[in-house]
């Protein structure tokens, strides 16, 4: 039940929204100041004692300009995830392990007041009808949002923290994640047009990778990216056009799903189309818009090896539509190479296989390795070991015409 604390702060704080939508950048000060002045104009907030008072506009200025407790675990650049099990039961991954966190917040309601904030910067929706939701920070961090009862013992947010400064290439082969050789192939097959598709689990860096393997792309060409909740943070990049999904609500604004995504995109013109995750239907429009013309096309998708990313693909396939495996097996060879990545015992990431897809023999999508990582031993606690070249490119044909040389 709402109670007239919450009814005067909510009013408080959309008049003080309101005041401040000029656009003009505003100092902490300034906005205090206007929250403390509108505050005096509501009858409710004037019959509060003091301290209720203090309070009310501390918590109106923290949902405005800061995100509570949170506001500190951002500022650690060495946290990749932080993970909400509830109001008060908090853990984060910080350099691969996981730990919990000391701090909690004051209250269920303050928990929820956050959520809310968060979702409604990215136009979601979160509620009894709608429980489940991904939405974004600022800085692209992905939140993910699941209330109770749905999430048993209390709602629950998962936020994958991104760096302030986007990783690139270089730091991957400093960390051992890639070699500069592999590195190296990887580009000249972005930029002759080949398309990638990255696979591995949670957590194995696939948006990263799929960042810096983006880079790549010549500036002249135009992208457009496709997202359930925006995190590519493409560079480099000046024609480019970002799309996002959006959920259905009670006011009937309709859902916009991948597929119409991914539809609506091949007629914008693209160069290339970027499908940050692929988990459904979408699968046969992803695949036939790399069939049709949008070649150097590139997305990801969960699976534990790249062998095991065509039978998932191929299973959403079937998912979608009622078509032959065979007519779904020809359309998965619109996907040129497939890098799988994962995570190792030590929390390490690694590029563990490089893919290419050969084509049909006897109704199999046919698979040769190009790259493995092959271990070598472990040396305190750290899984030592290369990613080694084991077969040639066989379909070098894109290669030739962006103008590489190809080895015989």
């Amino acid at each position: 039940m709402t109670t007239g604390y919450e009814v005067c702060r909510a009013q408080i704080k959309q008049k003080v929204i309101d005041v401040l939508q000029s656009g003009e950048s505003v100092e902490d000060e300034v906005v205090f100041s206007c929250i403390e002045e509108t505050a005096r104009e509501f009858a409710g907030y004037r019959l509060l004692r003091p301290a209720d008072k203090a309070r009310m506009l501390k918590e109106i200025f923290n949902s405005i300009r800061k995100l509570d407790l949170l506001e500190e675990l951002l500022e650690q650049q060495d946290i990749t995830e932080i993970m909400l099990n509830s109001y008060d039961r908090i853990f984060i991954e910080r350099n691969g392990k996981i730990e919990q966190y000391d701090g909690q917040f004051e209250s269920e309601e303050r928990y929820m007041d956050i959520i809310q904030q968060i979702v409604s910067r990215c136009n979601r929706v979160v509620n009894g009808a709608n429980p489940i939701v991904d939405a974004r920070l600022e800085d692209g961090s992905r939140v993910n949002v699941v209330l109770s009862p749905i999430a048993l013992q209390g709602t629950c947010m998962t936020i994958r923290h991104f760096q302030d400064k986007p990783l690139q290439m270089e730091d991957l082969i400093g960390k051992g994640s890639i070699t500069g050789e592999c590195a190296e192939f990887l580009k000249k097959l972005v930029v002759a047009k080949y398309n990638i598709f990255v696979s591995g689990g949670t957590g194995a860096g696939k948006t990263s990778f799929l960042n810096i393997l983006s880079g790549y792309i010549p500036e002249e060409e135009r992208i457009i990216t496709l997202e359930d909740s925006a995190e590519l943070r493409l560079q480099n990049t000046p024609n480019l056009v970002r799309l996002e999904t959006r959920n259905g609500n009670e006011q009937d604004c309709r859902a916009i799903t991948m597929r119409d995504l991914i539809k609506t995109s091949l007629r914008m013109r693209p160069n290339r189309i970027i499908v940050g995750e692929v988990r459904g239907e979408e699968c046969v429009d992803m695949l036939q818009a790399m069939n049709t013309g949008q070649e150097g096309s590139m997305s990801t998708g969960h699976s534990n090896s790249g062998r095991d990313m065509i039978a998932r693909l191929e299973t959403m396939c079937l998912m979608a539509q009622e078509l032959p495996l065979a007519a779904i097996r020809r359309q998965l060879l619109s996907i040129d190479i497939i890098v799988h990545l994962g995570r190792l015992r030590d929390h390490s990431r690694k590029v563990l296989e490089v893919w290419e897809l050969t084509g049909l023999e006897q109704g199999e999508v046919q698979m040769k390795l190009l790259y493995v990582f092959k271990e070598e031993g472990e040396e305190d606690g750290k899984v030592l070991g290369k990613l080694q070249k084991v077969g040639e490119l066989t379909k070098t044909g894109k290669l030739k015409m962006a103008g590489f040389a190809v080895s015989s």
